[in-house]
């Protein structure tokens, strides 16, 4: 095996494996996920033979977060975003206050220190944006209601898990880890008279706010223009370029300028896309790569596991997965039935937040790096992660038969609201 071409590799190994184990669980009648996953594990440092570059694994899965994102975005637009605002909004904070609250408490009686724990709650509170947008694209119900609030709430949980990666260098200290210095932006507002948090905090929401701003007001129309001038060229490969070029542009610009996940920079681009008549083109010309990339995510999450946790550590994994599965689950559901909605839409959005991914990956790791929480914690993570990934598609297979069996297919897809006006 080539150790000088890791990118290669990683991307050939990764992506074959994934097809042959792929292969065996769809003959073994279960999710094409878990094959996924399986391959990741082989390839990961944790089992013996080839091990992949776990770092290029983890980006080159990020640009399958973007891709999907972006194709969501073209899905949507402004007014369904701001449709589901009243439930969206309450809803994710609602349910991560939850999570968090037991994810803390498994911290405390696991030994670990309140900050540990509050970490710890954090990376079980957010759903994976690849799992939960795939199962919902599977079944065609993106743009229904339960599949517009259910995006609306991933995207209200991207936003706080945005400001708390912001928030908890300047925090470690306080949270039991090591202190780190605030950024020179949060500092300067601090001299203003603002403590470094408060400093922190309104850099960040000025961030965010900045760019949100400039996607709806400038990326609006310019978007549509640049894609409209390129598909008058009449060539397919400079508007397929146009349309890659554009999604993992903004993605990547919103990160370093305005420190805005990838995954939410590429939604907004998308979103503003969709304006144009064009939309439904740029989204058939980037679903091979999504779908591509998406696998690898998968793949990047297998490699993460370690085994060994499952002998270290069962109890505290028990746990972990029930946060994760159940105490998320019916959190969500309670909220969207106190909303008045349906019991279908609640059970929906209930089972999509029923897993982690990307962003749990990235608060527990830095957690680690502060020296906050325990290394075991990020064990915990990534097996609760794998597990509740594995669990999400039998789930959903067992919601499809309740609504089969209890909604009728012309369900009107309003919410509450608007059915009172």
């Amino acid at each position: 095996m080539p150790h000088d071409t890791p990118l290669i590799s990683t991307i050939v190994v990764g992506l074959s494996l994934a097809f042959l184990f792929g292969l065996v669980a769809q003959r073994m009648r279960l999710p094409l996920i878990a094959g996924y996953l399986m391959a990741g594990i082989v390839i990961g440092p944790f089992t013996p033979g080839y091990v992949a570059d776990q770092a290029l694994a983890l980006e080159l899965a990020e640009l399958g977060v973007i891709l999907l994102m972006f194709g969501v975005g073209l899905h949507f637009s402004v007014r369904d975003l701001m449709s589901v605002k009243n439930i969206a909004i309450p809803g994710a904070l609602g349910q991560i206050l939850v999570a968090t609250g037991f994810g803390t408490f498994v911290g405390w009686v696991s030994g670990w220190g309140i900050g540990a724990g509050i970490i710890f709650g954090l990376a079980l509170s957010v759903a994976s944006t690849v799992v939960l947008l795939r199962a919902l694209q599977d079944r065609g119900i993106v743009t229904a209601e339960r599949g517009r609030i259910a995006v609306g709430w991933l995207i209200v949980e991207d936003l706080v898990m945005v400001i708390s990666l912001v928030l908890i260098p300047p925090l470690a200290g306080l949270l039991g880890g090591r202190a780190v210095p605030v950024t020179e932006d949060a500092a300067q507002v601090a001299a203003l008279g603002f403590g470094p948090v408060v400093a922190t905090v309104l850099v960040t929401l000025a961030k965010v706010g900045a760019f949100v701003a400039l996607m709806l007001i400038v990326g609006r129309k310019l978007i549509p223009a640049i894609l409209h001038h390129v598909a008058m060229t009449g060539s397919r490969e400079l508007f397929r370029l146009a349309v890659l070029a554009i999604a993992l542009g903004v993605a990547y610009g919103s990160s370093v300028f305005f420190g805005v996940s990838f995954a939410l920079g590429a939604f907004f681009a998308g979103m503003v896309m969709a304006g144009s008549t064009l939309s439904q083109q740029a989204m058939r010309e980037t679903l091979p790569l999504r779908d591509a990339f998406a696998v690898l995510f998968f793949v990047s999450v297998g490699m993460l596991f370690n085994p060994a946790v499952l002998l270290d550590q069962p109890v505290h994994l028990a746990a972990t997965v029930v946060v994760i599965v159940l105490v998320k689950s019916l959190a969500a559901f309670g909220i969207v039935r106190a909303f008045g909605y349906p019991k279908g839409v609640a059970l929906t959005i209930a089972t999509a937040l029923a897993q982690i991914g990307e962003f749990s990956f990235i608060l527990i790791v830095m957690g680690v790096k502060l020296a906050i929480v325990p290394p075991e914690a990020k064990d915990l993570v990534v097996a609760g992660a794998m597990i509740s990934i594995l669990v999400n598609p039998i789930l959903f297979r067992a919601l499809d038969r309740w609504v089969a069996r209890h909604e009728p297919p012309e369900v009107v897809a309003d919410p509450p609201a608007a059915k009172a006006a």
